[in-house]
């Protein structure tokens, strides 16, 4: 169990690490611009990023393919829904970073994205470690 536990640990550190690169390093002005469009070719590569990102710590700890693309492919759905919701409400709202509701948006959006992580972390334990 106490080795289960390291895994998961090390799991939430390697996620937090890849959507840091992801959401702040990695992202381009075309991911960033028209984000309240629904089909934005930006957002898709932002989500895809994630993903790829996603699949190279969970093949790290020695996880599964099988297991792996099904999981990241899912995530990339629903980091795409979030970040499509952030844009279309920030829009909608005229919120810019000088807004404290631009802010509070920010807010929902990464931790919905943290709770997607949370809940990866569960699939991947109740599926293959359990």
């Amino acid at each position: 169990m106490i080795e289960s536990m390291s895994t998961v640990m090390i799991l939430l550190c390697l996620l937090q690490i890849k959507h840091m690169l992801a959401d702040y390093f990695l992202q381009t002005k075309m991911m960033l611009e028209g984000r309240s469009q629904y089909l934005h070719f930006g957002r898709c590569l932002h989500a895809g990023v994630h993903a790829i990102g996603s699949l190279i710590v969970f093949v790290v700890i020695a996880a599964p393919l099988y297991f792996v693309v099904p999981l990241v492919i899912a995530e990339a759905i629903v980091h795409f829904h979030i970040d499509w919701w952030k844009g279309r409400h920030t829009e909608a709202q005229k919120l810019t970073p000088a807004d404290a509701a631009f802010w509070r948006a920010t807010g929902v959006d990464q931790a919905l994205h943290q709770l997607t992580y949370v809940a990866m972390i569960w699939i991947w334990f109740v599926t293959l470690v359990r």
